[in-house]
């Protein structure tokens, strides 16, 4: 197999649909070995709709040029509560990424 599954997690801010159903946001990743480019995304909000725009928000962006893109990507695109969560997940994310390529 030529993908690492990784997840990043974060706690979510009350009043959040999602809260009702985790205490955490949980941003999962399959990422391309070699490129460290993330192939496929998927995260814990309450909706179908936001899970698909996270994954298309993530989707193409290679961890091995860093976190900032995606981060940047979420914070200009994303307006919901769970903005800053999601931030957090994806640094989360990020630290396990590199962790992993440490290991590797």
């Amino acid at each position: 197999m030529n993908t690492v599954f990784i997840a990043g997690h974060s706690r979510l801010p009350t009043g959040m649909a999602a809260q009702s159903m985790y205490e955490t946001l949980t941003i999962t990743a399959e990422i391309d070995k070699k490129y460290g480019v993330i192939v496929a995304a998927n995260c814990t909000l309450a909706t179908e709709h936001g899970r698909q725009f996270i994954q298309q928000l993530l989707r193409g962006h290679s961890l091995k040029e860093g976190i900032e893109g995606p981060v940047e990507s979420v914070k200009e695109h994303y307006r919901g509560k769970a903005g800053n969560a999601l931030v957090s997940a994806l640094k989360d994310l990020y630290k396990q990424y590199a962790s992993y390529i440490e290991g590797s």
